[in-house]
């Protein structure tokens, strides 16, 4: 009997441990030094690798088409010999991915701009060169020529949940490095119009202007995402940040820096999804989408499918959902063929598609 108590005791303090640093894990230990509860090794951790990004375009101002009216010229004298240079800037974050200085930042900061320049957390400067951008996901890889760089510690995306801790690492409003506390209010958020393909981890950690390409780290210390956009009606943080995450961006970062470009597969299609009524009268029992447009001189197009049609399957897996289907044909080579079932009417068929390459989405203003 004291045996079995013994083996229940030795495994219940096993239990314990499990449990305390799993707790530990999501919120903050208790510093000696100062007396607090604090985030201060998370921090520690990562800061480092987290930039300040500055981007400029330089460009020579148009002369006015006045000043090739002859009259006008009398009046009011030639064009300027020289004309002016411009400059417009703008300021973001980005995160040293690694110790070949390659890093990971939003494509929105860096868009046309033809002079990049980052600051390091310990004071070093630099001049950074594009690899490439993605806008279709906002994101965008530099990189920079420097020695002796810090790697942040890399997390798994796909193990956050709601009510998580999280902290934003940026330069807000280019006040230089600021930390924010907050937690993950919501993952898999979509939200049309930052992006083509939406997938946000939204978090109340504040994010302002400049905070753009910075890490969203755990309270462990390991970056899960990077800051993108706000949902904000008076132009700051109110609340609602949203997080790129960070395996979505770690497959884009190596697309970019491996071929300059992120390649994905395209269709030509619009859809949306299925009422219950059209899956229970059709007898759909692994649902489907709707396609409700078709891009002309497209794969689809060429194909024969036509608005109407109700796609079923893709390479024969079932599609349930716009989004399912858009990333199962992203996954897809361009050149290669692929079989679609589908519902058109009543009647079940069958067609080949040749997936094309994904045109490049336009930035958001």
């Amino acid at each position: 009997m004291l045996q079995y108590t013994a083996y229940g005791l030795a495994a219940a303090f096993v239990f314990l441990i499990i449990l305390t640093d799993d707790l530990r894990s999501n919120i903050p230990f208790f510093s000696p030094e100062s007396g607090n509860y604090s985030f201060n090794d998370a921090v520690s951790s990562t800061a480092p690798a987290v930039v300040n990004v500055y981007a400029s375009k330089v460009y020579q101002e148009r002369v006015h088409p006045l000043f090739q009216d002859p009259l006008f010229r009398h009046f009011f004298g030639n064009a300027p010999a020289k004309p002016k240079q411009r400059r417009d800037s703008s300021i973001g974050s980005g995160v040293i991915m690694n110790t070949s200085g390659y890093i990971l930042t939003n494509a929105h900061v860096l868009q046309e701009a033809n002079d990049i320049r980052i600051t390091l957390n310990d004071g070093r400067q630099s001049q950074a060169r594009l690899i490439g951008l993605d806008t279709d996901t906002d994101l965008a890889v530099i990189n920079i020529p420097l020695q002796n760089l810090p790697m942040i510690p890399i997390g798994d995306s796909s193990t956050l949940l709601v009510g998580d801790v999280v902290l934003a690492i940026g330069n807000p409003y280019n006040f230089g490095q600021t930390v924010t506390q907050g937690i993950v209010s919501a993952i898999s958020r979509k939200r049309r119009g930052i992006s083509f393909f939406d997938d946000f981890i939204q978090t109340d950690a504040d994010i302002n202007l400049g905070n753009s390409g910075g890490a969203l780290v755990t309270a462990k210390g390991q970056l899960v995402g990077i800051n993108t956009a706000i949902i904000s009606s008076s132009g700051g943080s109110e609340g609602i940040g949203l997080a790129t995450p960070i395996n979505q961006a770690l497959d884009v970062m190596n697309q970019l820096i491996k071929n300059g470009k992120v390649v994905r597969g395209w269709l030509g299609i619009e859809a949306q999804t299925l009422s219950a009524d059209v899956i229970e009268s059709a007898n759909l029992e692994t649902g489907g989408v709707l396609v409700t447009a078709i891009i002309r001189d497209g794969p689809a197009e060429s194909s024969g499918m036509i608005p109407g049609d109700i796609i079923i399957s893709i390479g024969g897996e079932n599609v349930s959902s716009p989004d399912q289907a858009i990333e199962m044909i992203t996954d897809l080579v361009p050149g290669n063929e692929v079989k679609i079932k589908m519902l058109r009417g009543w009647e079940r068929q069958e067609l080949t598609a040749r997936i094309a390459q994904r045109p490049s989405a336009k930035m958001p203003k």
